[in-house]
This record gives C-alpha cells, sequence and structure tokens, in this order.
C-alpha cells in the first residue's frame, strides 16, 4: 500500500471513529441535565453529579495514560468503550434503583474512567499512524476535519436525543450503548498502532510506571514553558465549559417560559452546527494565517465576550445566538490548540502531554462546575454565565505569553510554496531540535 492510500486509510478510520463515538455522547448532552431533575436531583445536585464526572477525569487522566503509553492506542480506545457501556448502563439503573444522588455519583465516577481512556490516545493513534504512512500535510486540517465530522455527528445525535427522550428521557442513554458496541467493533477491527512500539506492563510496575508518568509529564510537559503556557490557555474556557454546557438546558427553558424538551434537542444541535462551522473556519484560515495564537487570541476573546452577554440578556432568541458564537469560538480554539501542543510533544511521550493537558482541563472544569454551580444556585444562572465569561477571558494573557514566546509551533504550516505567510515545517516529528522539545 503507497503512503498516500495508508494515509487515507488512517484518516477515514479517525474520521469514523470520532464521528460515532461523538454520536454515541452527544444523544444525552441535550437532555442530561433535565434527566437528572427528574431522577430526583436538585440543581445544586445536577452540578454535584458533573462535577463528580469531571473529578473523576481529573483523577484518572495520568494513570490511564500509563495503558495509552505502553500497552497501545488502540487497547486503550476499547477499554474506554467498554467502561463506558457498562457506565451508561448503571446511570440508567441509578433512578429506579432509589440511588440517589451517591449512585449518579459512583456511574459518573465508571463514566469519567471511561472518557479518560479515550482523551489523548485516539489523537496520539492518528498523529503517529499519520507519520508512519509519510503523511506530509499540516496535522491542524485532520483535526480540524475530525471535529467538523464530529460536531456533525453532534447535531445528528443531539436531535435524535431531543426526540427520544420527547418519548421517554432513558432511551437515548440505551442508544448509546448500541452505537458505543459499534464503535468497538470498527476500532477493533480497523485501529492499529502502527508508528508505536506497545509494550509489556506487569501490574507490579504500575505504582513505578506511575511515577515515571509523574515525572515524564512534568519533564516533557509543565516545566517546558511552551506546553505549559498552551495548558494553561486552554484550562480557562474549560473552567466553563462543561457547566455552560449543562446550564443553558434549565437557562434557556427559563428564558423561553416553557418545558418542551424537544427544544433542548434544537438549540444542542444549533450548538454542533456551531462548532463544525468553528472547525470549517479553521481550515480556511490556516491557510492565510501565519500563527496560531492569532487565531488563539481571537477565540479567546469572542468565547468570554459572548459568555458574558449570554448571562446579561433576559431575551431567549439573543443569548441563543450569543451561546451559538461562543461554541463557534471554541470550534477554532480547540484544534488549533491541539495543533500547537502536538507540533513539539515526541511522539513516546505525546499521550503522557496530552493526558496531562486534559487533567488540568478537567481539574479546572470540576472547580468550575462547583463554583459556578453554587453562584447558580444561591444567585441565578445569568450570574453564573457572567462570572464564567470573566474567567474565560483569563486565558488571553497566556495566549499573549504563547504569542511572545513565538518558535516553529506558533507557525501554520500550508502545503509547499503556496501559503506565503507561514514557513515550510513537516509534521511534529520535524520540530525544532535540541532543548525545545518542549513544547513551543
Amino acid at each position: 500500500m503507497t503512503s498516500t492510500a495508508a494515509s487515507l486509510r488512517v484518516e477515514r478510520t479517525y474520521y469514523l471513529i470520532a464521528g460515532i463515538y461523538t454520536l454515541s455522547a452527544s444523544l444525552i448532552w441535550g437532555i442530561n441535565t433535565v434527566f437528572l431533575l427528574s431522577q430526583g436531583l436538585s440543581l445544586m445536585q445536577v452540578f454535584v453529579a458533573n462535577a463528580v464526572f469531571t473529578g473523576s477525569m481529573a483523577l484518572f487522566e495520568v494513570p490511564t495514560g500509563i495503558g495509552a503509553d505502553t500497552r497501545g492506542r488502540r487497547l486503550s480506545f476499547l477499554l474506554s468503550v467498554s467502561i463506558l457501556i457498562v457506565g451508561t448502563i448503571a446511570y440508567v439503573a441509578v433512578g429506579p434503583s432509589g440511588g440517589g444522588l451517591a449512585g449518579f455519583c459512583a456511574a459518573s465516577i465508571v463514566l469519567g474512567l471511561g472518557y479518560t481512556f479515550y482523551s489523548g490516545a485516539v489523537e496520539a493513534w492518528l498523529v503517529d499512524a499519520l507519520q508512519a504512512s509519510g503523511f506530509a500535510e499540516p496535522v491542524d486540517r485532520v483535526l480540524a476535519r475530525g471535529s467538523a465530522i464530529a460536531s456533525m455527528a453532534m447535531l445528528v445525535g443531539s436531535v435524535s436525543g431531543g426526540l427520544l427522550g420527547g418519548i421517554d428521557l432513558a432511551i437515548p442513554y440505551l442508544v448509546r450503548c448500541g452505537l458505543l458496541a459499534l464503535a468497538f467493533g470498527i476500532a477493533f477491527r480497523a485501529m492499529h498502532d502502527a508508528g508505536f512500539t506497545v509494550r509489556d506492563l506487569r501490574w507490579r510496575e504500575v505504582p513505578a510506571e506511575m511515577a515515571r508518568i509523574g515525572r515524564d509529564s512534568l519533564a516533557f510537559g509543565w516545566r517546558e514553558q511552551h506546553i505549559r503556557l498552551a495548558i494553561l490557555a486552554g484550562a480557562m474556557p474549560a473552567v466553563f465549559l462543561e457547566w455552560g454546557y449543562h446550564a443553558w438546558q434549565p437557562y434557556f427553558l427559563q428564558l423561553l417560559g416553557s418545558q418542551a424538551i424537544w427544544v433542548l434537542g434544537v438549540v444542542a444541535a444549533g450548538t454542533s452546527l456551531a462548532m463544525a462551522g468553528g472547525s470549517w473556519l479553521v481550515e480556511r484560515l490556516t491557510r492565510y494565517c501565519g500563527r496560531r495564537t492569532t487565531l488563539l487570541l481571537g477565540a479567546s476573546i469572542v468565547y468570554s465576550v459572548t459568555a458574558i452577554g449570554v448571562g446579561l440578556t433576559s431575551s431567549f432568541a439573543l443569548a441563543v445566538g450569543l451561546y451559538l458564537a461562543g461554541m463557534a469560538a471554541t470550534g477554532v480554539f480547540q484544534p488549533v490548540r491541539q495543533a500547537y501542543l502536538h507540533a513539539v510533544v515526541a511522539r513516546e511521550r505525546r499521550a503522557t502531554v496530552l493526558s496531562l493537558a486534559s487533567l488540568v482541563s478537567s481539574a479546572g472544569s470540576m472547580g468550575g462546575q462547583a463554583g459556578l454551580g453554587w453562584i447558580a444556585a444561591t444567585r441565578s444562572l445569568g450570574a453564573g454565565y457572567v462570572t464564567g465569561g470573566l474567567v474565560t477571558a483569563l486565558a488571553v494573557p497566556w495566549v499573549i505569553a504563547m504569542r511572545h514566546l513565538g518558535g516553529d509551533p506558533d507557525r501554520i504550516v500550508g502545503r509547499a510554496g503556496r501559503y506565503t505567510a507561514c514557513e515550510s515545517m513537516a509534521l511534529p516529528a520535524g520540530v525544532a531540535a535540541g532543548p525545545v522539545r518542549e513544547v513551543a
């Protein structure tokens, strides 16, 4: 098989996995808060359960990175899908069994564990496999296309979840399990660890390996200035993003003065389109924009301003419009930031550093859900959005610091000779020599 054909196969597998995985998850995104409220939880308890989920992700991020960096990215993904099926079934069973908040927290921990086996592993597999196939294009656009496909899957999943939830709020969760089983089958057949050497790891070696991962996370991640700044820049929006997504469900119904579940599906679908639009913009803007920090700075400002606007307005239509504009900004921010990180992380450390980035974001998100949830419960949901928007604005100083550092990772690569604003730079393996294995 030629390198071009091999690259296309890797890309298509990535797009298929990302689409189905996101479709399965998005079935419940538009209704999850309403589902929890229907099971007898208060609004504050809903945010507590969500914070536990995010906290479990922060707790398990680095340990599960061991699996991806030793036993392979493929196994990590298969474990993710399997655990999510179990956790989703448990989530549905909590209400009828009278498990209450404690039961939902326990199920959320299982779900958080499942997601940490996914985070970083699939992207690391993609970049490694593309390099092994001889791929020579900018990875930004593959990640952006994957993000666009995932956003479209969110569109289908959100609408379907709203419609199915109108029949019974438990149905979307059960359909989700079926889609996860399909993703397992596809990955088992088509996802192979090309460009990565699997290592054996015995249980007695896990503590030592965890210590090594921790040291590597510091040595190859946090202590490297460029990586640290990129992680912190991503953590600021994360403080608000998860809470903001769960909070708009009751907030928008409150502004609308209705309890129609289908409205949630429509707004969730609009969110998917907005994020897809942001990812579409990345592909176009990277053809002409010479620096990643330019895109990150603009997206950060838009996201912060729109979040504050959502909290200040009393108009349903305006609040939805501002929220969708903010989601489009995240569609730009996320793939560009990820490409920045990939540009300098060594192949054998990629999953570790990405897990560290996810850990910091998850920790910020957990604090944000608890803190903003308390503000929403004691004051109002609108006050939570205003506060969240102000916190999100703290990403701007970190992006400016990234810009001052400059370096190859800040340069956007185009096809040779096509984009005069950008200097030629291949995939991450060709970046920087010597000590700048840091993230620049």
